[in-house]
């Protein structure tokens, strides 16, 4: 696995240019199996998890090719296959999006069940129901699921409203695409993500109301079109490097970006003692001393993000005062609090919650990312940190970030990266 070597303690100063969105990517490649022309989808991001999405579409006999202006054009004419590959499942979680549209357009879906995860369980059981209650026949044999159904039937299907799983909204609204009938989804996940999804299947021909709400109305139509669009823009990649300007006590602007999408983010940021200047396309933090604390508490959109609760713990661990950071998403997020104490920091986990009590200083240290966002916040807990941090892991950094060490380098960080091969075991990111 790569090396990621920083040398803390330089204020980070300039402009980050934003990737488009890994979790906003993943649905639009799988919608794209829905559509009878070519699709061409521009803003997605250079990262592993991209490719190996493009792995399984190909897989599944779909020609996917990048244009020389970036654009990635995707035919599903030559489809040939609707059995996902378990090698590309178990590699990452977001693949079993494919489910929902080799369903409905091809009346049958065999894809690997993605099991557990790092960073806290995250069954598809939802999905599954989905499925079901979309009148599918559906088996759970041998790690697989199979489902089979002539075409599939509008229905009522309820969400659980403590948890607004994205990934099941996203599944069941393709799936619901081109069934018969009327499909109401209740409690519907509405991040900026599956929003943006929700339009291009609108642009695509999908007959969709409640757009951006917690109640969707999905009226089948026969078939869908392709078109052009665009991913929005990381806005996970750009709070990861506010953080980064907060933490080191620097002058920091990300674009583009929307400001609405970070939202609360950016009021812990306000709370935490960052001066933020807004602009259409831009956040801008800068910061001068240490971080106050702020309590936090993740939850589905438009609560704070689950994806940017390590960046965040790194931000508490050296505040002024004592702070409580509840997860309310994934059980096993504070993966990263044992490394963290390695560089000095005190912090106690709980059940459901950590307890940061902020130091003056963290000190650099040999430490290894579990997952994306907890690579990234080793990284970021290296750059404020007192002497040289090794984060070993890196290669899973790469999966949701587009080269986050040279866009760190740019900003005057002091890091560099020793690339090796990804390791193959399975991932621990993508869909709830």
């Amino acid at each position: 696995m790569s090396r990621i070597r920083i040398t803390g303690g330089t204020p980070l100063s300039g402009t980050v240019p934003i990737s488009g969105s890994k979790n906003g990517s993943l649905p639009l490649l799988a919608a794209a199996l829905l559509c009878e022309d070519e699709v061409v989808l521009h803003n997605i991001p250079s990262i592993r998890d991209i490719r190996t999405m493009i792995k399984m579409l190909r897989a599944l006999g779909a020609r996917v090719e990048f244009r020389e202006d970036g654009g990635l054009v995707i035919d599903n004419s030559t489809i040939n296959s609707v059995h996902a590959p378990y090698d590309l499942v178990r590699r990452m979680r977001g693949s079993f999006y494919v489910a929902g549209p080799l369903l409905a357009r091809y009346g049958e879906a065999r894809v690997p069940l993605p099991g557990g995860c790092v960073i806290g369980t995250r069954p598809v059981d939802f999905h599954v129901r989905g499925f079901k209650a979309l009148g599918a026949e559906v088996e759970e044999r041998g790690g697989e699921m199979h489902a089979r159904a002539d075409r599939l039937r509008g229905t009522r299907i309820y969400m659980d409203p403590r948890l607004r799983s994205v990934g099941a909204t996203v599944n069941l609204m393709l799936a619901a695409s081109l069934a018969d009938g009327v499909t109401v989804i209740e409690n519907a996940s509405r991040e900026p993500e599956v929003v943006n999804c929700q339009q291009f299947l609108a642009a695509c021909g999908a007959d969709i109301k409640g757009i951006g709400t917690t109640t969707l109305t999905i009226t089948g139509v026969d078939r869908l079109s392709g078109t052009e669009w665009s991913a929005i823009s990381d806005r996970m990649e750009a709070g990861t490097f506010l953080i980064a300007g907060a933490l080191t006590r620097g002058d920091v602007t990300v674009e583009p970006v929307k400001a609405d999408h970070l939202g609360i983010v950016l009021e812990v940021l306000e709370q935490a003692g960052c001066e933020l200047k807004i602009d259409e396309r831009s956040v801008t933090v800068r910061m001068s001393e240490r971080p106050l604390a702020v309590d936090v508490m993740t939850a589905p959109y438009p609560g704070y993000p689950t994806d940017l609760q390590p960046a965040t713990g790194v931000l508490m661990s050296i505040a002024r005062g004592a702070s409580v950071i509840e997860e309310r998403i994934f059980d096993a997020r504070f993966n990263y609090v044992d490394e963290l104490l390695r560089m000095g920091a005190d912090v106690r986990v709980m059940e459901g919650a950590a307890i940061f009590k902020g130091v003056p200083q963290l000190f650099g240290a040999p430490v290894v990312a579990s997952d994306i966002r907890a690579g990234a916040a080793l990284i970021l807990a290296g750059l404020c940190a007192e002497g040289e941090t090794e984060v070993s892991g890196g290669v899973l950094v790469d999966r949701g970030y587009e080269n986050i060490t040279g866009k760190l380098a740019d900003l005057g960080a002091q890091i560099e990266e020793e690339p090796e091969e990804a390791p193959e075991g399975p991932d621990a990111e993508c869909l709830g």
